[in-house]
């Protein structure tokens, strides 16, 4: 039995995994600052005696010290998840990701906590000419400040590694769909269907090509890598063995909610500024480890909207 820190823990993964966690008979000290957090993700983790909440912002470094005391693993998801509107508000990535990060670490650091998973992202590789694109792809042309503050915080990771004697298992996800899940392009397309079922506007031309992956597939892969792969830096993706296009989901979303809308593309290749075309990341590394997804996308696409359907009080309020 351990006691686990994690970051994000009122977010779409870091709740799925702190009841994972729990119910594994595990200890779990949850820190958030509910920005995007939900706090009815958090009802059943509340009713654990296992579990203790801390509210607070990890860019405030005197409280975060003060929360990881006892922890002995980190589990660091809380970050700008925003990827689209990364460009009206810079900073934001910088703060949010990259120096939220270096807390963390300065915060492991003063409790000697050693050991720490991240939830980094495959947008680190800008627009990459191998794939499916492996860990060890050329170091690529950032197209996104979401991606590039997400490589910023690796480097820093890997150094205190090196530096702090630390050892980390670095995950770079593909989109993950799911219950719990409160944006991205399922989110966005269910929302205009709720409203308009008539018409459906796509970014793009609906021809780009991205990955998913289901959100508990998403957790039995990290913690397989944590129990399996022991080098004192392990940096893994997560995905499926395969893509869909964005016509894909809009079809399996309408199919779900019984509807045909016409639709309306904003045309060229890209959803937005930073949009990387085609997402697809090889995974034969975690699944050396005996790692394989139980779900499809498809699988993951239904059931998020699913979940949407049932839990309308998502859509409305961030609490």
């Amino acid at each position: 039995m351990q006691t686990y820190i994690v970051t994000g823990c009122a977010g779409f993964i870091g709740s799925t995994l702190v009841d994972k966690l729990l119910s594994q008979g595990q200890h779990v000290i949850g820190i958030d600052n509910f920005s995007t957090g939900r706090h009815r993700f958090l009802e059943g983790a509340l009713k654990n005696s296992y579990f203790t909440l801390m509210e607070g912002d990890l860019l405030d470094f005197d409280s975060l010290k003060h929360f990881f005391s006892g922890g002995e693993f980190v589990f660091h998801l809380a970050a700008n998840a925003d990827v689209r509107f990364g460009t009206e508000h810079p900073q934001k990535d910088l703060e949010q990701n990259t120096i939220a990060t270096f807390n963390v670490l300065e915060a492991m650091r003063a409790n000697d906590i050693k050991k720490i998973a991240f939830s980094s992202t495959g947008s680190i590789y800008g627009e990459p000419d191998i794939f499916p694109t492996p860990e060890d792809a050329p170091s690529p042309i950032q197209t996104s400040l979401y991606g590039a503050t997400k490589l910023a915080c690796e480097g820093l990771i890997q150094a205190y590694c090196e530096g702090f004697d630390f050892q980390s298992w670095i995950f770079r996800f593909v989109s993950i769909l799911g219950e719990r899940y409160t944006h991205g392009h399922v989110f966005d397309f269910y929302k205009q269907l709720k409203s308009d079922s008539t018409q459906l506007k796509v970014l793009g031309n609906g021809k780009q090509r991205k990955s998913y992956l289901y959100i508990q597939d998403c957790i039995d892969a990290m913690q397989i890598a944590i129990e399996k792969a022991t080098d004192k830096i392990n940096v893994l993706n997560l995905g499926v063995d395969g893509y869909s296009e964005v016509n894909d989901s809009v079809k399996w979303i309408s199919e779900e909610l019984g509807v045909n809308p016409k639709l309306e593309y904003a045309g060229g290749e890209r959803g937005w500024i930073g949009d990387s075309p085609f997402i697809f990341l090889d995974t034969k590394k975690i699944r050396s480890l005996g790692w394989v997804p139980k779900h499809s996308i498809r699988d993951g696409v239904v059931k998020t909207v699913k979940f949407l359907k049932n839990n309308g009080w998502v859509m409305e309020s961030r609490k």
